[in-house]
């Protein structure tokens, strides 16, 4: 991989041992959606944010073994914040998690960082079906750099598990 980031390279490391073999998969996701962020927002003062909710969004699917993740994930975010020092950027990192899967704009506080993060993790879920503009050929690039080792074929995967074992709790996608 060309493109590293230390945040994500430092906190992603420290779950190494919990997310298993899915690590490899699951760092290449983090990278691609948070690269997404990047080209989405060239606000430099909100790289780090959208690094700590790259790391973080889905993260709850193997601390907590669920996929209802989200408030799993938003804790293990809280965690970090606080032995950083970062609690001031609390509620725009939850808000970056909770609302990543929503199907329609998000609209509300923080709404600029949220939105491009649920865009982000979009454009990475579509396979850059989905570009909210960006260039094609900018996101294809990163999935050549960052392949996807199946991470989608995970995601089918899970969602048939999460289906069959809770058929009256819907995914986190379809709650937003």
């Amino acid at each position: 991989m060309e493109y590293s980031n230390k945040i994500i390279e430092d906190v992603i490391l420290k779950f190494k041992p919990v997310i298993g073999s899915d690590y490899d998969k699951y760092k290449n996701h983090v990278y691609r959606v948070f690269l997404n962020c990047l080209l989405l927002d060239a606000e430099k003062n909100n790289e780090e944010k959208y690094a700590i909710a790259a790391v973080f969004h889905d993260i709850g699917i193997w601390t907590d073994h669920t996929f209802d993740y989200l408030n799993p994930s938003i804790e293990q975010a809280i965690i970090y914040l606080a032995e950083t020092g970062n609690q001031d950027w609390t509620e725009e990192i939850t808000l970056m998690i909770y609302w990543h899967h929503k199907m329609s704009k998000y609209q509300g506080k923080h709404d600029q960082v949220a939105e491009n993060f649920r865009r982000a993790d979009w454009i990475d879920l579509s396979l850059g079906l989905l570009t909210f503009g960006i260039d094609k050929k900018k996101i294809k690039e990163n999935r050549r750099k960052l392949p996807t080792l199946r991470f989608h074929l995970f995601l089918i995967k899970e969602t048939l598990k999460n289906f069959l074992r809770h058929p009256l709790n819907p995914l986190p996608v379809f709650k937003k």
